[in-house]
């Protein structure tokens, strides 16, 4: 997240909208079509359609774009949490499944929040024909970024 969130201070509407206009100010997140559907102290869920121009060539989701997702929930999910403009400082990812469907669905939550890092994991799910199918985990440490004096 590009700009801090204080999570504690703010309602569940006003950070979510808060969040979806950081999401907005990202181009690569707008030119996929990138929607923030929930976000909450210490989680986020990140939802991303799937059209053509997000596949690779053997008609699966791209595994940058399944990244995209799980970073980007990541990294919303600790931003929430610790209150602050943050960074995703290092993550890892492991895919589970070919991502062939109608909708990605990144699932993030903290795990540990300290005052200036928190670790995050997440979820990754394809949407088809209305059953979600697990198709990669990650871990995350999101960390937050000085204060400008």
């Amino acid at each position: 997240m590009s700009q801090a969130a204080s999570s504690a201070a703010a309602s569940p509407e006003a950070l979510l909208h808060m969040g979806r206009d950081v999401l907005a100010r990202q181009p690569f997140s707008v030119l996929i079509g990138a929607e923030l559907a929930v976000l909450a102290p210490g989680h986020c869920e990140l939802q991303v359609p799937i059209t053509d121009r997000v596949k690779q060539q053997n008609g699966f989701v791209h595994g940058g774009v399944v990244s995209y997702a799980a970073d980007n929930a990541l990294t919303y999910a600790g931003g929430s949490a610790l209150g602050a403009a943050v960074v995703t400082s290092e993550f890892k990812i492991n895919y589970v499944r070919p991502a062939v469907g109608e909708r990605l669905i990144a699932r993030a939550h903290v795990e540990h929040a300290g005052r200036t890092q928190a670790v995050c994991r997440c979820e990754v799910f394809v949407l088809d024909r209305g059953v979600e199918k697990l198709c990669a985990l990650a871990q995350g440490t999101i960390a937050a970024l000085p204060k400008n004096d």
